[in-house]
């Protein structure tokens, strides 16, 4: 979703549905089902969606056995935006989700987003959410959701490699900080929980913001705090383990005919995911 100011991403629902179903993973005991060690998927169903199939999707990652990684359609001038399920193809990743909402030339990210080697959007905006990722010193959480209301950013900024800025979802005493609005989409976030594990969050069921928002606060991932990453048909999340691919799109409230299945959206930035090699994980 393009994003010339804030206000219109609280008043415009993106467009056409975009959906690819995914096999159920096995049955385990738990919400959370594991795919790989360290790497698990959890659906639960939404009593505060609007329309469609009524699940969130949750990818809970343990990063001491994989790692972010930002991928930028503007780090190669001959590169084109794919889907997440092709961001991960190219670059053997695990699991893959947008990285932002971006601007009309359908490259840049609408705030701050920077990895090791190349700067796609050097401004820093008003919102207050930037995940942070490969730290300098081994010290400091290998991944954190910097809310800047209630954190030294210009500190910890130094800190980190990468950083990707976007619209915080819960603050910092864990309340929601949306307002209610009239309108629902799809909706792709990314969070972290009280054990800084990564979730990547994803419902294709139209959710407006805020009530999206109540329904992870009400789920038992033990949510820490999120940032919101992508809304309508733009809004995906793409995971693969334990022999299965799992492809999560985004429709509007608007236009989801059936939910019959569609093409993927091709996105010019992700957060990928990779796994740590063995010899690289730190000992515990």
């Amino acid at each position: 979703m393009r994003r010339p100011a804030l206000a219109l991403l609280f008043t415009c629902a993106a467009t056409a549905a975009v959906h690819a179903p995914a096999p159920a993973p096995p049955a385990e005991s738990g919400p959370f089902r594991r795919l790989e060690p360290g790497l698990e998927l959890a659906e639960f169903p939404s009593d505060r969606a609007a329309a469609g199939d009524r699940l969130i999707h949750v990818v809970r990652i343990d990063p001491q056995r994989y790692r972010l990684r930002l991928l930028n359609a503007s780090a190669d001038p001959q590169a084109a935006a794919l889907t997440a399920r092709q961001w991960a193809d190219r670059n053997h990743l695990v699991a893959a989700i947008n990285a932002s909402m971006y601007q009309a030339d359908l490259r840049s990210s609408v705030a701050l987003m920077q990895t090791q080697g190349h700067v796609n959007n050097p401004r820093l905006s008003k919102d207050k959410a930037v995940l942070a990722f490969d730290p300098t010193d081994p010290a400091l959480p290998p991944v954190q959701i910097i809310d800047r209301e209630c954190q030294d950013f210009d500190a910890l900024r130094r800190a980190y490699g990468s950083l990707v800025q976007n619209i915080r979802m819960v603050s910092c005493d864990g309340k929601n900080v949306w307002a209610p609005q009239p309108r629902a989409w799809s909706v792709a976030a990314v969070g972290i929980d009280r054990q800084g594990r990564i979730l990547l969050l994803h419902t294709r069921a139209p959710h407006t913001t805020h009530d999206f928002i109540e329904a992870l606060l009400a789920l038992p991932i033990d949510l820490k705090n999120a940032m919101y990453v992508e809304g309508g048909r733009e809004a995906q999340l793409f995971v693969r383990g334990g022999g299965h691919d799992y492809e999560f799109t985004g429709t509007s409230e608007e236009n989801d005919p059936g939910h019959v299945p569609a093409p993927a959206w091709p996105i010019p930035n992700v957060i990928g995911v990779e796994a740590v090699p063995e010899a690289q994980r730190p000992r515990r």
